[in-house]
């Protein structure tokens, strides 16, 4: 599941940073065994209680998983997305996780969105018809 080609660069963190983002790619990387329900459900419980993530927010957590993990950085896109909405609930926030697939060429792809925009995407996520998502419940839908 990926549209990423070309691996991502990160960016020097600070200890502390480092330490947070390790832990929510170790623990996505727990999460994506998971059947896709269960996934889901893990995501929504992990969800309650938080505030909606800015735009900034969500790719701040995305550049930090992309720096310490090099399958997030690469064609990793489900870990990518669930270690970047753990990373943001890990501060109270949770921006909204999406996984769908698009036919013309088929492809599937996880991602995140905070305030309706795709975050930290390279490729045109309009294409995806989404087919699972977690979104904050301040998004409208569920």
């Amino acid at each position: 599941m990926s549209m990423q080609v070309v691996g991502e660069t990160g960016a020097p963190l600070p200890w502390h940073r480092q330490l947070s983002a390790r832990a929510a790619v170790g623990a996505a990387r727990l999460l994506v065994l998971l059947p896709p329900r269960r996934l889901r459900q893990a995501l929504a419980v992990a969800r309650r209680g938080s505030r909606a993530a800015t735009h900034q927010q969500a790719l701040d957590a995305r550049r930090a998983v992309v720096t310490v993990s090099a399958r997030c950085a690469g064609r990793g896109c489900l870990q990518r997305s669930v270690a970047t909405v753990l990373l943001c609930r890990l501060h109270g926030r949770w921006p909204d996780w999406c996984t769908g697939f698009r036919t013309q060429p088929f492809r599937a792809h996880a991602w995140v969105e905070a305030g309706a925009r795709a975050v930290g995407e390279s490729g045109d996520v309009t294409l995806f018809r989404t087919v699972m998502s977690v979104r904050h419940r301040d998004g409208g839908r569920r």
